[in-house]
């Protein structure tokens, strides 16, 4: 009996899953740095931990000391000198610099060959590199360059991750329901952060090594079932786009007869690096997503250090429970994304919605730093709002504004920009977030007020990014009311 062929809706629906997963590891991978952290270097200088956020400077208190001493038996050489902290922040300046730079490499490449599988080596490639970041605990190394030498690997490794899986997303979806679809799906984020803080948390007690080894064999697992199941692109099993939406496809004949893992058309021309960077708002976004990495990965990776290292409600709270407490900034954060993309549908307006997110970044930001040390649940509270509207607009720009633009009118039908786009916009992003831990680890020596002071600055100045673009929605937008007396649906500002 011949099989009959799936749906485009079930075509959809495993492309949106195996995606989703995958991200989550390349999230998950990645999270556990920030976990191992306070393993590492479990002191913390006196002065980065006071409330106030304009003090630099103050005695210790006795629980502050108290505590420091306990800590003082822990760490791992070379992270546990005086300059831990440091050595902690430039790692993260390695990791991000070479994902950053290999981002934009990665995205032309990505427009140029099968995306499915250059999405598989890079996932075998992270779960090497990351597995071998946590044998250094067994083998007893010590050596800074061993570690910075394997971070660097892994962010090239990395950074194939993202152009991919929004090239593939947005190959298989139109641009009516993006913005909701792709803040539900960009919830990976979220949950691979999650999935990683809990795992890297409950192995952290049997030593730092297994917190890292563990979700490296478990993303290389994943590339598989990646190179095993993903359809890259419609034409890839045999059905022809239709209409801007996708909603209606045309199949070839009455149903799929071309395999499964068949790679994408190559009837179009992947378009070039600067042509790209032309494509109207690539450069305002990519700009604003700078900032707005910026302060999401700073608390990516320095969160539960700073909690850990943080009076609450009078006491520390240990690595574990530091760990497993960040997660609901995650939490708030895949409410953020699901609440941007719907707003931004329903208005037809990304960069509005993204700059109000920045702009909501800052008061939600000196709260927590002010007020986040009264109880537990003052903290939980305000890191879910901080989350949400930190990671909000990020969500947005890196899914359905690159998915938008990477399809722009201005290329006419031409498909085979997604990926570079993608690599422009959140390459550019990854600049900032590779700056934003590598300052957080000096200034966090000083004070935590200077790093959140940062933090603020940032999210004003990747508002301010977009303030042309905004502009422009909201004059096109009183202009078609005025004339059709009615508020267009439809993004005039990506749609120049």
């Amino acid at each position: 009996m011949r099989k009959r062929p799936l749906s485009y809706k079930a075509h959809q629906a495993i492309v949106l899953l195996v995606t989703f997963l995958a991200y989550a590891n390349y999230h998950a991978s990645r999270k556990t740095t920030s976990i191992i952290k306070s393993a590492l270097d479990p002191l913390s200088p006196d002065v980065g931990l006071k409330f106030n956020l304009w003090r630099t400077s103050g005695s210790s208190t006795p629980v502050e000391s108290s505590h420091r001493a306990s800590l003082a038996r822990g760490g791992w050489a070379p992270f546990d000198a005086a300059e831990g902290t440091s050595l902690l922040g430039e790692l993260d300046l390695a990791f991000l610099g070479v994902y950053a730079g290999g981002m934009y490499f990665s995205g032309h490449l990505g427009d140029r060959m099968d995306l499915r599988i250059f999405l598989t080596l890079g996932m075998l490639g992270t779960g090497l590199f990351t597995t071998l970041f946590g044998l250094g605990y067994w083998a007893n190394i010590h050596v800074f360059s061993y570690y910075l030498i394997v971070q660097m690997l892994a962010g090239l490794f990395q950074s194939t991750g993202w152009p991919s899986v929004v090239a593939v997303v947005g190959n298989w979806f139109g641009k009516s329901k993006r913005g909701l679809i792709m803040g539900i799906w960009n919830a990976h984020t979220s949950v691979g952060n999650i999935s990683g803080s809990l795992v890297a948390s409950a192995l952290l007690s049997y030593g730092w090594g297994w917190s890292m080894v563990a979700p490296g064999l478990i993303i290389a697992f994943s590339g598989l079932v990646v190179f095993l199941f993903l359809p890259v692109h419609p034409e890839s099993v045999g059905i022809d786009k239709e209409g801007d939406d996708l909603g209606s496809p045309k199949k070839s004949g009455e149903g799929i007869t071309e395999p499964l893992l068949k790679s994408a058309s190559e009837t179009e021309k992947a378009i070039g690096f600067i042509e790209a960077w032309r494509i109207p708002g690539v450069a305002p976004f990519a700009f604003c997503l700078f900032f707005a990495k910026l302060v999401a990965y700073t608390f990516l990776y320095w969160l539960p250090f700073y909690i850990s290292h943080t009076v609450i409600d009078g006491e520390y709270l240990s690595s574990t429970t530091a760990g497993n407490l960040s997660t609901l900034f995650d939490i708030g954060g895949v409410v953020g994304g699901i609440l941007a993309g719907h707003i931004s549908d329903r208005l037809g307006a990304r960069a509005i919605t993204a700059a109000s997110f920045m702009y909501c970044a800052i008061p939600a930001l000196y709260c927590y730093r002010n007020y986040g040390h009264i109880s537990i649940a003052m903290n939980v509270g305000l890191m879910f709002i901080t989350g949400m509207f930190v990671n909000g607009p990020y969500a947005l720009i890196t899914t359905a504004v690159s998915a938008d633009l990477g399809t722009h009118s201005s290329l006419n039908g031409n498909s085979r920009a997604l990926a570079t786009v993608t690599a422009i916009i959140d390459g550019t992003g990854s600049v900032g977030a590779a700056i934003g831990p590598l300052l957080t680890g000096y200034l966090s020596a000083k004070s935590w007020s200077s790093v959140f002071v940062m933090l603020m600055v940032s999210a004003l100045i990747a508002g301010l990014f977009l303030t042309r673009l905004v502009i422009a929605e909201v004059t096109s937008k009183f202009e078609e009311s005025n004339s059709r007396g009615r508020i267009p649906s439809r993004n005039p500002v990506l749609e120049v």
